[in-house]
């Protein structure tokens, strides 16, 4: 059975169905003791069914050398706000002329969890796009073979999503330095290491340095 738990937004999501979980069977039961009993049945049924569509989850394995034999080699880039700086736009030159490489620029929509649950996310989704239009527009300038697109709101759903659709050889995850960086203090390079067996970079970006 899946995992219900993976990601801090997981976590989040699946506390609010809990919570709603529990309150239809406490009203069921206040209002008669067998319309209780059966919402507790139903609603029991209806999650177990939920969880056991969605299979179990099994993390992409890509070997880190040989995705793509004979083809051209894939590079997937994560980043933020950080999308746009100087060191990550030279760590993706340096890596696509060495191998002469096609790059995958994926921006999570960022959002807060008020705005998510609220399914208020065209801002979010319109920041990131900016941030990747930006980007693309830096590297083609450049002969950078780069697309780009906007990912999920968890950067490690965002990671999952791109190697299944995208196959990458290598990683590339840009951050903000240790102390600002809330993809640090969540620990997702070293998850995403964990996780997939490809090889991760970590580029840190600091706008404050010129």
């Amino acid at each position: 059975m899946r995992n219900p738990v993976r990601t801090e937004a997981d976590a989040f999501r699946f506390l609010l169905r809990t919570i709603v979980y529990f309150a239809l069977i406490v009203s069921g039961g206040l209002i008669n003791r067998w319309l209780g009993l059966g919402v507790f049945i139903l609603a029991t049924v209806i999650v177990a069914a939920r969880l056991s569509r969605k299979g179990p989850h099994i993390a992409p394995a890509f070997e880190a050398s040989g995705a793509h034999p004979g083809t051209q080699h894939r590079v997937l880039v994560v980043a933020d706000e950080t999308v746009n700086g100087d060191e990550l736009i030279a760590e993706i030159v340096h890596r696509a002329s060495r191998n002469s490489a096609r790059v995958l620029i994926v921006a999570p929509a960022l959002n807060s969890y008020l705005r998510h649950w609220t399914s208020d996310e065209d801002g979010a989704r319109l920041a990131a796009q900016e941030r990747i239009d930006a980007s693309l527009v830096a590297l083609r300038a450049v002969g950078v073979d780069a697309t780009g697109e906007i990912g999920s709101d968890d950067p490690l759903q965002a990671i999952e999503d791109a190697i299944r659709s995208f196959a990458p050889d290598e990683i590339v995850i840009a951050t903000h330095p240790e102390g600002r960086s809330n993809w640090l203090e969540r620990d997702l390079v070293a998850h995403t290491r964990e996780r997939f067996a490809l090889p991760v970079a970590h580029v840190v970006v600091d706008p404050d340095v010129d």
